[in-house]
């Protein structure tokens, strides 16, 4: 691999290698009176965290739980969700979040593979999701005794609501856990934590059965969130709104971390409603936000988004171009800032300054953090890309993974022996040695020999002043082996024929760009969403597949 092809400064140590332990205790004294969380279950000053910190962490230890244990969290966002984050980690233990979207075979899996001991969570969530019902389902000594013959390992499982199993505690029950633990004791476990001890396992939002557990340490997430509030300028006085869910890096790093190495105060949700977002950006005079295309799209679509007397000025956004241009015009955020990462890396690999160009923030332009390196090799060959030729994304340095939690094969294919990480992701360089995201090399596609990004499609349909929101996957062609397929939304009260809009990509666009097939739609419901709304794209194309070859068959 050419040298000279390397984006980025020399590798180095972890700008902020904790353990969390440290960071907090620095943040709590720093910013006592300030508040430090804001979620449905209640509010809590940095003093008031720290003092939940500890007394959960007194009764983990009360539980018999030892440092390098796992422990799994399946709660929506909440102040007791970053409570439990935060005490597990200063103790040593390993925090395995848990989607709330999960169903039984999924949370299963991940309760017995990722050797989970203690487990957190609520009786039911949204008024509609049974998860004693299916843990019940899942292993029925929870009504007897624990652990059983199908979670051997599960010796304890905590619920926060009314309906407690036999072998279960409520939360009130785990409050008095620690009562046995002394000052000393826990002061003594914390001085063990080492900045290289694992802090998280985070599943990938992959949407197979058996989702990789990837292996982050307290250096690299908390040196990635301090890289990131450097980028983004946060300051102690910021009020800082991210509903993303706390089962994902983009909550447990790019939320809750950044909040607190930056000392300002995090107002969350348990789950994003656009009309909701903005009432809550207004009425908490939030100044940073954050979010992906879906989330911006539906915000700025609200009706009630030209009512709000917002004071954003920044925070971080995965999005296109066009939607990073609305937010800052529409929604006053001039300093958001392009992301793009991934778990594997902590997770994020690139992140614009608020202090560049809005137009080259808009377009997903950035550098790497200090300490670490990025090439693009043509995924055939593994040769260096020269800057503008796009290839597969590759990342080294203190952020990235120990690898997948007892998945090796895996780890070995994703990682090199020199520490390269192969994201599966597309980008190019330029020569003033920033890298820009362009998708995820198996959402590509060719039409008659030419490579087409998604994303390159998306960003044409979303300029059209009718459009709210727009999918393109690839589909099978006799002809021309692939070819476009767009799925839209339009904006509230507009109304647009699909000659109108094929024809305006037509003039914008290389005609293999061009979608062959268009279809309008409400929502992406009915194809679904991760829980960090992200359009599923595989499911998107097989729908699109059966969809348009129906109209085929009626040609």
């Amino acid at each position: 691999m050419s040298t000279s092809a390397i984006i980025g400064s020399p590798l180095t140590a972890s700008p902020l290698p904790g353990p969390l332990f440290k960071i907090l205790e620095d943040t709590c004294k720093r910013c006592a009176d300030r508040e430090a969380i804001v979620a449905e279950d209640g509010r809590l000053s940095y003093t008031a965290l720290k003092a939940h910190v500890d007394a959960a962490a007194k009764s983990m230890l009360g539980l018999g739980l030892q440092r390098g244990d796992h422990i799994g969290i399946l709660l929506g966002n909440s102040a007791k969700w970053a409570v439990l984050y935060y005490a597990a980690a200063s103790i040593g233990l390993v925090t395995v979040p848990l989607n709330t979207r999960f169903k039984i075979e999924e949370l299963g899996y991940a309760l017995k593979h990722e050797d989970i001991k203690a487990l957190f969570t609520t009786d039911s969530f949204l008024g509609k999701i049974d998860f004693v019902g299916m843990l019940r389902r899942i292993e029925p000594a929870i009504d007897k005794a624990l652990p059983g013959q199908k979670l051997p390992d599960l010796r304890n499982l905590v619920v926060v609501g009314n309906t407690v199993p036999a072998a279960a505690m409520s939360w009130s029950a785990f409050a008095t856990r620690g009562g046995v633990i002394s000052d000393q004791q826990l002061g003594r476990v914390r001085a063990a934590v080492m900045p290289d001890d694992l802090m998280l396992i985070q599943f990938t939002s992959g949407t197979t059965a058996n989702p990789k557990g990837v292996m982050l340490p307290h250096s690299a997430m908390l040196g990635n969130a301090a890289s990131v509030c450097r980028r983004m300028g946060v300051k102690g006085t910021d009020r800082y709104y991210s509903p993303r869910p706390f089962s994902h890096v983009a909550g447990t790093t790019m939320s809750l971390l950044v909040s607190l190495v930056g000392g300002c105060t995090l107002v969350t949700a348990s789950r994003f409603d656009a009309a909701e977002a903005l009432r809550t950006m207004e009425t908490e005079a939030c100044t940073l936000t954050s979010g992906n295309d879906t989330m911006f799209l539906m915000m700025l679509d609200d009706p009630t988004a030209s009512q709000r007397d917002l004071v954003l000025r920044g925070g971080w956004a995965a999005a296109g171009e066009e939607v990073m241009l609305r937010v800052m015009e529409e929604l006053g955020a001039y300093e958001i800032c392009n992301a793009y990462g991934l778990s594997e890396a902590g997770p994020n690999v690139i992140l614009s300054d608020r202090t560049d160009p809005p137009e080259l923030r808009a377009a997903g332009w950035g550098r790497p953090h200090w300490g670490m390196q990025c090439v693009v090799v043509d995924p055939e060959t593994g040769d260096a890309c020269e800057d503008g030729i796009p290839g597969e994304i590759c990342v080294r340095g203190w952020s990235v993974m120990k690898g997948y939690y007892k998945r090796q094969e895996e780890t070995d294919q994703a990682l090199e022996a020199n520490g390269w990480l192969h994201t599966g992701d597309l980008g190019q360089t330029d020569i003033k040695g920033r890298l820009q995201f362009l998708g995820r090399l198996k959402d590509m596609f060719r039409v008659g020999g030419e490579n087409v990004a998604p994303l390159e499609v998306e960003a044409v349909l979303l300029q059209h002043p009718a459009v709210a929101m727009a999918q393109v996957v690839g589909i099978p062609d006799e002809r021309l082996g692939e070819v476009p397929a767009a799925f839209v939304v339009l904006r509230r009260g507009q109304r647009l024929d699909k000659d109108s809009l094929i024809a305006f990509c037509a003039d914008r666009c290389a005609n293999y760009k061009v979608p062959r097939h268009l279809a309008f739609v409400e929502n992406f419901d009915q194809i679904g969403m991760t829980e960090s709304n992200k359009i599923q794209k595989n499911r998107l194309r097989d729908h699109a597949i059966q969809l348009f070859s129906k109209d085929k068959e009626k040609a």
